[in-house]
């Protein structure tokens, strides 16, 4: 069929296959940076280091798709739509490089003080102005968007997450009036500093081309067969 999507995993027996949630984080602490689904970078994905057909299995030991939940609530790694506008992963420690580069060294405050942030921007970002995590549905209604209001909410918050404003903190249920827990599991999203305090800025004393070349050169030893084109398209690219 012209619009099924087949995943490129790997078999039950390789050797490089990832099996469990821990194994991903540990995966991703030493590559720094990795996307969830396949991307430019040959093998640089969790998609490509999986069993295809435990996707989606909701058994969290062996489905990828329940480790990216497991991985963002425990705070060892940042998740959100980082490359190419779809999710991955960002390791703690090139986090700040990584925020510097891509907020260009602007607090989003700043940002938007030099007139570089848009409206719908600055109204998502009000929604954490007290330091809390919200749920996506709760930032939607609050900054005004929906029927008859703000446009492309989930664009926008796309871009908030290009830029390292905001992650995905968690997903989780909803709580009914009875406190019990029901429905799909909703992203949680929060600013990386609600998270991880002063991290995410660490490397603003740096130029951000300099963080830009520092991710580069690691990348580029950890991934010798990419090419520097495949690692700018893949994972630096704005």
């Amino acid at each position: 069929m012209a619009n099924e999507w087949i995943l490129c995993g790997v078999q039950e027996n390789d050797p490089y296959r990832i099996r469990t949630s821990g194994a991903l984080i540990d995966y991703v602490n030493e590559v720094g940076f990795l996307p969830l689904f396949r991307c430019a970078v040959p093998g640089l994905s969790v998609e490509e280091r999986t069993v295809p057909y435990h996707w989606w299995c909701g058994d969290e030991r062996v489905d990828p798709w329940e480790w990216r939940r497991i991985l963002a609530q425990s705070g060892e790694a940042a998740y959100g739509k980082f490359f190419g506008r779809k999710a991955g992963f960002v390791s703690l420690k090139w986090l700040p490089h990584f925020a510097n580069w891509r907020r260009d060294g602007y607090d989003f405050d700043a940002l938007w003080d030099e007139g570089k942030a848009s409206l719908r921007q600055k109204k998502i970002m009000d929604c954490f102005s007290d330091g809390r995590e919200r749920f996506s549905y709760a930032v939607k209604q609050a900054a005004g968007f929906g029927k008859d209001g703000e446009k492309n909410f989930e664009g926008v918050i796309t871009d908030l997450q290009m830029q390292t404003y905001l992650v995905v903190r968690d997903f989780r249920q909803r709580i009914n009036k009875s406190g019990e827990p029901y429905g799909w599991h909703i992203a949680v999203y929060a600013p990386p500093e609600t998270i991880w305090g002063e991290l995410p800025r660490e490397a603003y004393a740096h130029e951000p081309r300099a963080s830009h070349d520092a991710m580069l050169h690691h990348l580029l030893d950890v991934y010798p067969a990419a090419t520097a084109a495949q690692i700018e398209k893949a994972i630096l690219h704005p």
